[in-house]
C-alpha cells in the first residue's frame, strides 16, 4: 500500500496540473472503486475549479470551487496518471487506455488525469469543505509526522499508555497519522529499537530519536520518489528509488549494514504484518 512519501510524490506531481484548472469532464468507466461512488458523483465535480490540493495521512485532498473536497485515497494498487499536457520543455504524451482506468478526468487545457487501480482498494469521495475535518476518513486521524504537533513531547505521552509493541502502536492512525509498515521498520532500526518492545518501555531520550528519524526517513522517501515493491508509480509511470536504500524493510537472512554487525535481519509477524529488524542492533 503507498504511504505517506507515496501519496506525498503523487500529490506533488498533480498539483502544478490541477491547481487552478477546471475539471470539465468526468468519466467514470464503473460505479464503484472499493466502496461505490457518492451520490451525482459526476455532476458535482463537473466545471468545479479546484482551488488547491494537499495530503492529510494517506489522502490526497482536492479543494473545489462548489465548497466541496475530493478525497482520494490510492488503495492498494492505485495510480495517477497526467497525460496529454505540456509543462515547460516537458510533454505528457497521450496514455493508452487500460482496462483498470476506472476514472478519467479532463481539464479546460486539455490535460487528462487518469486514475489506474488494478485491485480497486482505493476510494473516493466528497464532502463538504467546510466540515472535512469530520469526514469519517479523517476525524479520528493523529497528528502529521512532519508537522509541529508531533514532538518527542507527544510521543513519549502517547507511549506511556499502550503496553503493546512500538511497532504495532507506531501503525496506529491515530497515534501519528501517515506512517506504514515500511517506515516504521525503517526509522525503528535507526532508533535502535526492537519492534516487539513494549511502547511504554520506550524513554523519552528515544521519543527524541525515533521522531527525528522517522523525519529524516520520511524527507529521504519523498525525495526518492518514494518507494515502489509492487505497483506503485508517480504520475509518469516511473518508479520510485527509496527501496535500494531499505535497511531492514524486505532484507530478511540478510547481513545488517551496520558496520561490525555480525547479524542478518530478522523477519516476524506481528499483527499479521511481516516486521523486519536487527536482533543486535535493535534492542
Amino acid at each position: 500500500m503507498p504511504e505517506l512519501p507515496e501519496v506525498e510524490t503523487i500529490m506533488r506531481g498533480i498539483l502544478p496540473f490541477l491547481e487552478g484548472a477546471t475539471i470539465k469532464k468526468i468519466k467514470l468507466n464503473r460505479a464503484d472503486l472499493r466502496w461505490p461512488f457518492p451520490e451525482n458523483f459526476a455532476s458535482r465535480i463537473k466545471e468545479a475549479k479546484v482551488l488547491n490540493l494537499k495530503r492529510r495521512s494517506k489522502y490526497i485532498l482536492v479543494e473545489l470551487s462548489t465548497g466541496e473536497t475530493l478525497l482520494i485515497h490510492l488503495g492498494m494498487s492505485g495510480k495517477i496518471l497526467v497525460s496529454n499536457s505540456k509543462i515547460g520543455n516537458y510533454f505528457y504524451e497521450s496514455a493508452q487506455a487500460s482496462n483498470h482506468d476506472h476514472v478519467i478526468f479532463a481539464l479546460n487545457d486539455g490535460t487528462v488525469i487518469t486514475y489506474n487501480d488494478p485491485r480497486r482498494f482505493g476510494a473516493m469521495d466528497l464532502t463538504k469543505t467546510d466540515d472535512l475535518n469530520n469526514h469519517k476518513f479523517l476525524q479520528k486521524l493523529g497528528p502529521e509526522p512532519l508537522g509541529n504537533n508531533f514532538n518527542s513531547e507527544y510521543l513519549k505521552i502517547k507511549l506511556s499508555k499502550k503496553e503493546s509493541p512500538i511497532k504495532n502502536v507506531l501503525l496506529d492512525q491515530s497515534i501519528v497519522a501517515g506512517l506504514g509498515n515500511i517506515y516504521v521498520c525503517e526509522a525503528l532500526f535507526m532508533s535502535g529499537i526492537s519492534p516487539k518492545k513494549k511502547a511504554s518501555k520506550i524513554s523519552k531520550n528515544k521519543c527524541d530519536e525515533l521522531v527525528l528519524n522517522i523525519r529524516t526517513i520520511l524527507i529521504s522517501a519523498i525525495e526518492a520518489g518514494g518507494s515502489s515493491l509492487k505497483d506503485f508509480t508517480d504520475i509518469q509511470g516511473n518508479p520510485g528509488y527509496f527501496q535500494f536504500d531499505f535497511y531492514v524493510y524486505g532484507r530478511d537472512n540478510e547481513w545488517c549494514k551496520t558496520r561490525d554487525c555480525d547479524r542478518k535481519i530478522k523477519r516476524i509477524s506481528q499483527s499479521g504484518r511481516s516486521s523486519f529488524y536487527c536482533p543486535r542492533c535493535q534492542r
